[in-house]
């Protein structure tokens, strides 16, 4: 009998997976399992001979993302499975989270059907205080910045930036920043097949003249040991995300992988955290931040691999 094949889906920029997934393919060969690695839109790969396939580096998604989403309604055992990758290539999806109780930061959308002015877009942003614009269809943090409410030159940067993207019939997310990443910094908790698995905290990058442009930003992490608290907001975040996957497809899905980001709520907030983003594509799964990361996401692989 042959050992099982899985695929590592990447993308051009990443023909060997990114470093942090580097150990991937030795940890799967240990598990008896015959690790591949393709690029998404090659089209000399015959996805029906790939086995398990696993999304891991496929930064370039967002700017193809119709082309990415029509592929991966070909590809048979595809993980995580294509319409949730739908649905979470646009984070418009936080709007639906949000009614179904998940705190989140509070967002104003700027639409390109609006058809906004920048007198306009000026208008939406706050009027004190740091905010965040980013697009709504991004990979890696790309697009992201941070400006400063009351400095006549960061607004003007805002408005261009977010007419760049708007220009370009790209949704603008405009938040404010939320201070306590500062403080504290974001909170990254990943699940697999289901399980709450590990934690890593990541150091503050928005920086406030910080502006990522196209590029890929660099995060830096520690891992953690999640408390009590974390695992009790995580719980949370997971029965309402399960919740909306059977709202929109009318069925519930085992992911293989879930990451969610959250910060913690300040003083004076309301809720104890707030939802950042919910990754369930291409991002980071921090392996290399500690040997057992690696080690547990081989496993849940390993487990779908052999069914």
């Amino acid at each position: 009998m042959s050992n099982p094949i899985v695929t590592l889906v990447t993308s051009e920029a990443f023909p060997n997976l990114d470093s942090d997934e580097a150990g991937l393919p030795d940890a799967l060969r240990e598990r008896g399992i015959e690790p591949r690695i393709a690029i998404w839109n090659d089209p000399d790969v015959d996805w029906s001979q790939a086995g398990t396939v696993v999304i891991r580096s496929v930064r370039d998604y967002a700017p193809n993302r119709q082309q990415f989403i029509e592929w991966s309604k070909t590809v048979p055992r595809l993980l995580n499975p294509a319409h949730v990758m739908e649905w979470n290539t646009d984070k418009h999806y936080l709007q639906d989270l949000a009614k179904l109780g998940m705190p989140t930061i509070n967002t104003i959308w700027l639409e390109p059907s609006d058809n906004l002015t920048r007198h306009q877009v000026h208008t939406r942003f706050p009027a004190f205080g740091d905010f965040v614009v980013k697009p709504a269809i991004s990979s890696g943090g790309r697009g992201t910045g941070r400006y400063t409410s009351t400095d006549a030159k960061s607004r003007m940067n805002a408005i261009n930036d977010a007419m760049h993207h708007l220009e370009r019939g790209r949704t603008v997310m405009v938040q404010r920043y939320h201070q306590e990443v500062d403080h504290s910094g974001e909170i990254s908790l990943i699940y697999l097949n289901g399980l709450p698995s590990y934690m890593v905290k990541k150091e503050p990058m928005l920086h406030p003249r910080f502006r990522a442009g196209d590029s890929l930003q660099e995060e830096i992490v520690h891992s953690k040991q999640a408390t009590e608290d974390e695992w009790r907001w995580g719980e949370r975040i997971r029965l309402a995300l399960h919740k909306y996957i059977k709202q929109k497809s009318g069925r519930d899905e085992q992911l293989l992988f879930n990451r969610v980001d959250i910060v913690r709520g300040g003083p004076n907030d309301e809720e104890e955290f707030y939802v950042m983003e919910i990754s369930l594509i291409d991002g980071s799964l921090y392996l290399s931040a500690d040997e057992q990361n690696l080690e547990q996401f081989a496993d849940a692989i390993a487990v779908r691999a052999f069914w």
